[in-house]
């Protein structure tokens, strides 16, 4: 099978964010088995959704991770032209859901595995397909775990997501939370005996607000835009009529910090603000939905050269977009981005990738292969 015809295959499982992925997984393993390849699919602790690890060539040896996600973020069919689920060609140009982000570089890879696995590799090529990378990289630190059992420690990790196939050595951190406050519910006339939801919230939302105007005063890391780390809320809900007194409302805000910060303290002030209204009398939950590091890769390191040499492009400072590839570098794996396609497509209807592109990053990926035979 070529590239084109393995992200149909991949493109018609609706391995959506949040859902099982058995379908898929499954399907991978079987491919690399039909090439001599054992692929581990690893089970994460919902019980249905698996990460996949597998491994070409002397796996007690150092090599490289070629690391993408398999799920993919919903697709509402009314907004495409045709079924998103279904490959679609236009010219160059193939049209469905996770086309860029990221099945195009899952495919380029298994149809790169067939000429990995017969050229006699003194360093491996590990392929690391992770679940529920759109939710905040929630499967893939359990498949980084494993690690230490599955392989020597890797020489470097290339996250396929979509970068042109230029390199790109950093990006922001994450961390989002959700916010929960419970009231009292009572007649909208009689407010004195209620315990409103919402208009506590205001505090909060006051909070992340103020927090939001403050970072954007430094301090500042020019490679990112904007240059300073960032929050923002981004869903609130509350109430149900107008003459109730409202006794839930919830918030639900991100924050995604420059190299060097850690994401989840600059949720703290607006975490403290939160947490004191249990002196007045409210229930209050705060609920971590996802958290992963910034990436940093110094510029001088054999990874980033290996790739400059590999893709002929000069990497690229940073994205302000999140990916996998700082937990790879949090858990001390050299890690990047290089993939391809353009983010600018991804998350959209009629989400698409060119087939040469997909060509363009077989390629590489097998000259990856090349400088491993050596």
């Amino acid at each position: 099978m070529n590239a084109t015809e393995i992200l149909e295959k991949l493109v018609s499982f609706d391995s959506v964010v949040g859902t099982p992925n058995g379908g898929i997984a499954s399907w991978i393993s079987d491919y690399l088995a039909s090439h001599g390849v054992t692929a581990h699919v690893l089970a994460g602790p919902e019980g249905d959704r698996s990460n996949l690890f597998a491994t070409i060539g002397p796996g007690d040896l150092p090599g490289y991770i070629l690391s993408g996600h398999m799920d993919v973020v919903p697709a509402e069919a009314g907004e495409w032209t045709t079924h998103p689920f279904t490959l679609r060609r236009d010219g160059d140009k193939l049209f469905g859901r996770g086309t860029t982000d990221m099945k195009g570089y899952l495919a380029a890879a298994l149809a790169a595995v067939p000429q990995l696995a017969t050229a006699g590799l003194m360093r491996p090529v590990h392929l690391a397909f992770s679940y529920d990378e759109e939710a905040g990289c929630r499967g893939v630190p359990h498949l980084i775990a494993r690690l230490p059992a599955l392989c020597a420690p890797p020489l470097g990790a290339i996250i396929g997501e979509p970068s042109n196939m230029r390199p790109v050595l950093a990006h922001k951190g994450k961390a989002a939370a959700r916010v929960t406050i419970r009231g009292r519910a009572g007649h909208s006339s009689r407010p004195d005996l209620g315990l409103n939801s919402i208009h506590a919230m205001a505090g909060i939302l006051n909070a992340a607000i103020d927090q939001a105007a403050h970072l954007a005063h430094g301090p500042f890391d020019a490679a990112f835009e904007p240059a300073y780390s960032s929050l923002q809320a981004g869903v609130i809900a509350g109430g149900k009529a107008i003459n109730i007194v409202p006794d839930l409302c919830s918030l639900e805000m991100e924050a995604r910090a420059i190299s060097g910060v850690n994401p989840r303290d600059l949720l703290g002030p607006i975490r403290k603000v939160a947490e004191a209204l249990r002196d007045h009398g409210f229930v209050v939950e705060w609920d971590e939905m996802s958290a992963y590091p910034a990436l940093a890769l110094a510029a001088s390191s054999p990874l980033a050269h290996l790739l400059e040499e590999l893709t002929g492009q000069t990497p690229l400072g940073a994205v302000s977009y999140g990916t996998e590839a700082g937990l790879y570098q949090a858990a001390g794996i050299d890690a990047l981005i290089c993939g391809p396609g353009d983010i600018g497509r991804a998350h959209k209807p009629d989400e698409f990738i060119l087939e040469s592109e997909l060509v363009a990053c077989q390629r590489f990926i097998e000259a990856l292969g090349q400088r491993c035979t050596a």
